[in-house]
Formats: structure tokens, sequence, C-alpha cells
């Protein structure tokens, strides 16, 4: 198959499949060679304007579910900025492998190429050896030098000027000075050449999501300050707890844009732990972004996007009217502690049906109100992993310890109670079918309180290997 557009005044094959380029059938070939080379060929016309609009709802696809800048790039390609939010992905290589998957679930084969910039990944991407190509930081100079002149995307002009003066590669323009370059090969070539190589910014413009509340500032002079920053947040606030209000949605997570006057992005974001469209308190968690924020010379334009979002409705305050009390919402306080310390680091405990004890605590969001707790007698410390006991003098079958070692330190046991009996959970796996712990409470001379455990019921040997383990410290 092949498709055949209109190029100036003549008809064209602009593509061709792979069988198609085996016959000897190459883009750029006038279509009636093409006729002739190939009687039976598959001709079809070529829509482009079809063609960007599936682009176009590709891009919009990404700005929904991998990255909020995602643009699309002429006439076949998507630019993804991944920064920021590679580790939602698993990382940059997990999430190409993931993307080349989906491409070939819809039918289209992709290239896929991460760089530092817009223009090295649309090089590499096209003309790069590999169908999955990651440059490490710091490396573009290097990885671009063996493609040809034609990745940096010149006019057909510039291309003839290179080849004119021998320019075949990209290595062959490095070690040339600027100023005779621009001579030969014009000025657009030279920026197109800084683009890739990072000296000159290239902003990505992302495909804006009409789904998805959106606001900006353009400021009339460039500000760099923490208050004239902090200033135009809470003006964007203000514009876009308006637009979610009109909406019936509140906010899950922001994400502030500021475009410097040198073309450079800054790109902040904080999370919710519950929806809300409340001025003070997004406030208060973007200005804990401030000092992330690099001005350089100045930032000119602002804009705020909630990416995520969720229904947000009134409150229902007739308990509060009546004079009952209402339990104090602990959000707002998960919110600013995790904007400091990292929102993996606040969870609460909360209990999951199992009498295993490592597997009956899970971590969970903070604003959920945990389940009961069972009965059961458990040290306040519960070790993630049980450690091994030493020298350890007990009598078999079912007595407690009366003398361990634990961490180089002896202990004189005055006093015990159990055992408590844990059978594995066979359905798990296959070594817990018969696997037996028998679980002791006991007292050293110095009043500590250790939670310990035998391996094994003392009688059959598939129950376990009679060692001692610690799991927990009462107090």
């Amino acid at each position: 198959m092949a498709l055949v557009g209109k190029v100036g005044r003549r008809e064209e094959v602009v593509a061709a499949c792979l069988g198609a380029q085996a016959l000897g059938i190459r883009p750029g070939m006038a279509a009636t060679h093409a006729r002739a080379l190939v009687s039976d060929l598959d001709f079809r016309p070529a829509e482009p304007e079809a063609d960007a609009a599936l682009l176009d709802r590709l891009a919009l696809l990404a700005v929904r579910r991998w990255s909020p800048t995602a643009a699309v790039t002429p006439t076949d390609g998507l630019w993804i900025d991944l920064t920021g939010c590679e580790h939602l992905h698993g990382g940059e290589e997990r999430f190409c492998r993931r993307l080349q998957a989906f491409c070939r679930r819809a039918g289209f084969t992709a290239r896929v190429a991460i760089a530092d910039t817009p223009g090295a990944a649309h090089a590499l991407a096209r003309y790069g050896r590999d169908d999955l190509t990651r440059v490490e930081p710091g490396r573009t100079a290097d990885a671009l030098a063996p493609l040809p002149i034609a990745a940096l995307r010149l006019s057909a002009t510039a291309q003839a000027a290179a080849r004119k003066f021998g320019f075949e590669r990209i290595a062959d323009l490095l070690p040339v000075a600027r100023g005779p370059l621009a001579r030969r090969l014009g000025l657009p070539a030279i920026t197109r050449l800084d683009q890739a190589l990072g000296a000159v910014a290239e902003p990505i413009t992302p495909r804006e999501d009409a789904e998805v509340p959106f606001v900006e500032r353009r400021l009339l002079e460039p500000i760099g300050t923490a208050e004239a920053i902090e200033q135009v947040m809470g003006d964007l606030l203000g514009d876009l707890a308006q637009v979610l209000q009109e909406r019936g949605l509140g906010a899950r997570s922001l994400r502030l844009t500021g475009l410097r006057v040198d073309g450079g992005e800054q790109v902040v974001a904080i999370g919710t732990s519950r929806p809300t469209r409340e001025v003070t308190h997004l406030l208060r968690l973007l200005k804990l972004r401030i000092d992330r924020i690099d001005p350089g010379m100045g930032i000119e334009q602002f804009w705020l996007a909630a990416p995520h979002t969720e229904p947000l409705d009134a409150m229902d305050l007739g308990a509060v009217l009546a004079g009952d009390t209402m339990v104090r919402d602990p959000s707002r306080l998960v919110d600013v502690i995790a904007g400091r310390i990292g929102p993996s680091a606040v969870f609460r405990i909360a209990p999951v049906e199992s009498h295993v004890p490592e597997r009956a605590v899970a971590q969970v969001d903070p604003n959920e109100q945990p389940g009961e707790w069972p009965g059961w007698q458990r040290p306040i410390r519960l070790f993630a992993r049980p450690e091994p006991l030493f020298n350890v003098l007990a009598l078999l079958p079912d007595q407690p310890p009366r003398r361990f070692e634990w961490r180089g330190k002896r202990y004189t046991i005055v006093g015990g109670d159990g055992p408590e009996r844990v059978h594995g959970e066979w359905w798990r796996r296959d070594a817990e079918t018969w696997a037996v712990r028998d679980y002791y409470r006991v007292e050293d001379e110095e009043g500590g309180r250790y939670w310990v455990f035998r391996r094994g019921d003392g009688f059959q040997d598939n129950t376990g290997d009679l060692s001692w383990w610690i799991h927990g410290v009462f107090g």
C-alpha cells in the first residue's frame, strides 16, 4: 500500500508500507513512476487533515493519562514532557515500553526517544538506530553526532546548502563556529542546532484539555521575588476556584507553570488528600513550593491547571446547627505535612484480616477511618521482620524460653505466657501448608517484655526447624 498526495503541482508518494518499500517504492517518488514500477500496488489518497485530527486526539489522551505537557509534533509524532511525573509510570524506560505496547494494541508502530531537549528526542525518534532510545543526561551531543543533517528539522534550502559545503552529519556541524555556519546555512538552522543541544530553549506548548480547569495570567513586567510570585498564586487560585465552583468540582492536584523571559519553564505541583477549592488552604500548599521556582531573569506568564478533580457538593451542616459536634477533618493537616515531607511518608495503620502478625496491618490513606482491631494482645512495637535469637534454653514442647541472646546481649527470663499458635496461610504458598509458630510473651529480670516465637510445634519436623525468633517489644 502507498499513500499518494499532491505536492506542489504533481502527485507524489507520501508514505509506503514495508512491502511497497521492498518493491522499490519510496516517499517522494512521482505517483506515475510508482504505478509503472508496481502495477498492482494499492494506491490510496493521503488525508493529512484526518492524520492531524488523529494526532490531536492522541495528544489529548496523553494530557489526560500520562503528562499534562504533551503536544503534536507535525506531522507524525507527539512530544510528551515527563519531567516530574516519570515516577508515576515506573520510570522512563518502563513508561516507554508501555507506550510502545499501547501503540501496538492500537495498530501503530512507534519509535520512542527520551532526551534532555525536545529537538534531540525528535531527531533520535526518527533517525536513531533503535526503536527505543534513552539518552543519559548530559550526553545529548554524543547521541546526536552520528545522525544526518535532516534530523535537525532544517528547511530544504538549508539541507541543500549543507550538502554543498560537505556537511552530512550533525558531527560535522559541532566544531564549526556559529558565525561562519550561520552565513552558510542561515540563522534558522543554527537555532535548530542550539535547540537540539539545549543552548536555546524550545518550550512545548501543551495541548489544552477543555475538561481540565485552567487559568492563566500574563504580566506587564517580569517578576522574580517570592512575594510577587505568592501574589500571583493567590490571584490564580481565586480565578480557578470560581471555575471549579461553576463546574461543581474540587481539586485533588494542581500544576503551576511559570514561563521565564529566556523561554524556560518552571513547574511545581501539589496534591490534596480530598477534593477542595478553598483558596487559603491551596495557597498554603503552593507557598511551600516557592523555593523550588528559579525565576532567572524574571517570569512573565503563569498558568494554573487542575489535572485531577473530583465532584465537590455542598456540606450538610444540619447537625452543627442543631448543636452536635462535628468530627474534625484531618485532611488539611495531612496536606500540609505531606507538602513538607512527601505524600508517601504520611499514612495510617489499618488492620488486615490475617493471623500472621506481619500481614495483619497495612498502610492506608491517613484520612480513612481504620476498621475494628481484633482483641489479640500484640506488642506496641512490631518488627518489620522477626530477628533471630541465639543460645536459647527452653523445654519442649510448650514451655517459654528461660534464656536467650539477642543483638549480642544475654537475657534471663523470669516469667512467660503462652503459647499462642499461629498457622501458616496455606493458600498463599506451599511452604506455609504445615508451617506453625508458637508465640510467647516473656519478661526478663530487668522488667523488659518481649514477644518471641518458635518455628514448629515441637513434634513434627515439617512444621518448622525449632528456631527461636523475636517479633516485637511490649514496652
